[in-house]
């Protein structure tokens, strides 16, 4: 698969799920998003998007939050998976960028707040639509780009570094999540539905099928 030209096969997808926003149903709000991506860690998008309404009733902006405390915060969020740690991460947060028009649009100052990897400050960069530095690799990612022959291995930070020397890095904004919502969407753990998919004539997995 080292001769397929990655940047140019990958284009139709890109174009497929361009600015489709993320599962999470964030209204296209910062403070929102933040939060909410940093609650859907090891838990599930629908789970979130069920507390939030809630959640942001109650904790509409950053100065809201960080008026809170542990008693306050946590009754609503008691249902998302690490709880209790994701309500000091939220509450450290908030201390700490205490308005909206605080919450940072780079990597390094995004992955420097609790609760917030390199997965998540991509994810937050790219819903915010600022420009991206690198690729999300989430847990479907991890799965379909070696599928696909885009990458090679099961750590998220490796497959990302090898798919940023693939891709340009203008698409890197768009890459990871057309992947993701491929995977979400077609290329299914079992029964993918690859003569549909757009990509199953560079993909490692489908040539490899039994015709």
């Amino acid at each position: 698969m080292a001769s397929v030209d990655w940047k140019k096969e990958i284009k139709p997808l890109i174009k497929k799920y361009k600015g489709k926003q993320h599962p999470l149903d964030h209204h296209y709000n910062p403070y929102e998003l933040l939060v909410m991506v940093v609650l859907s860690a090891q838990d599930s998008d629908r789970n979130i998007n069920k507390i939030a309404p809630e959640l942001f009733a109650a904790f509409p902006d950053m100065a809201a939050l960080s008026r809170a405390d542990s008693d306050s915060l946590f009754p609503f969020v008691q249902k998302v998976r690490s709880s209790r740690k994701k309500t000091k991460w939220l509450l450290e947060i908030a201390a700490q960028l205490k308005q909206d028009k605080n919450i940072p649009t780079t990597l390094e100052e995004l992955t420097a707040l609790p609760g917030i990897g390199r997965k998540s400050a991509n994810v937050i960069k790219r819903e915010m639509g600022v420009e991206a530095e690198g690729i999300i690799v989430d847990l479907h990612v991890v799965r379909v780009a070696p599928r696909i022959g885009v990458a090679a291995g099961s750590d998220p930070k490796k497959l990302e570094k090898q798919m940023m020397e693939v891709f340009d890095a203008k698409d890197w904004g768009e890459v990871g999540m057309a992947i993701s919502f491929l995977g979400r969407e077609i290329c299914r753990p079992s029964n993918p539905k690859c003569p549909e998919c757009v990509m199953n004539k560079v993909c490692s997995f489908y040539k490899e099928m039994p015709s």
